[in-house]
């Protein structure tokens, strides 16, 4: 059984904080789950280009409001608490947020915890 608490993790090697957004990964692939999870807060009035090309994700948003939109449709989506989406078509977006969200988030493959978006605003595939 595996049993983490996020005060424990947050400072961690597993805590990754950037610009735009501040990942707090609870699962890591070490962890043998298949997945992911990650507590992942999205900081007020700022826009991330994302496109998750090796991984499929799915967000739940538990505080806070911003959007979503889909780049190649044009199709923008309000995030708010108890918004679940799911980028099961490996879809370039942008994640803007209003007011700092909380969100928790799957990948699979599941994330080693080194992972930063790189210049095509994906994770690569790492290997442990």
């Amino acid at each position: 059984m595996i049993v983490r608490r996020l005060e424990d993790v947050m400072g961690s090697n597993s805590d990754i904080d950037t610009k735009t957004w501040r990942s707090i990964r609870f699962l890591l692939k070490e962890d043998g789950m298949g997945f992911s999870m990650s507590h992942t807060i999205i900081k007020e009035n700022t826009e991330t280009f994302i496109w998750y090309k090796n991984h499929l994700e799915a967000v739940y948003c538990i505080q806070g409001e911003g959007e979503i939109e889909v780049i190649d449709t044009g199709d923008v989506y309000p995030i708010k608490k108890g918004t679940l989406y799911a980028l099961n078509g490996h879809e370039k977006h942008y994640l803007r947020a209003h007011k700092e969200m909380h969100m928790v988030c799957v990948f699979n493959p599941p994330l080693t915890g080194k992972e930063v978006h790189d210049e095509e605003g994906a994770y690569p595939l790492l290997e442990e």
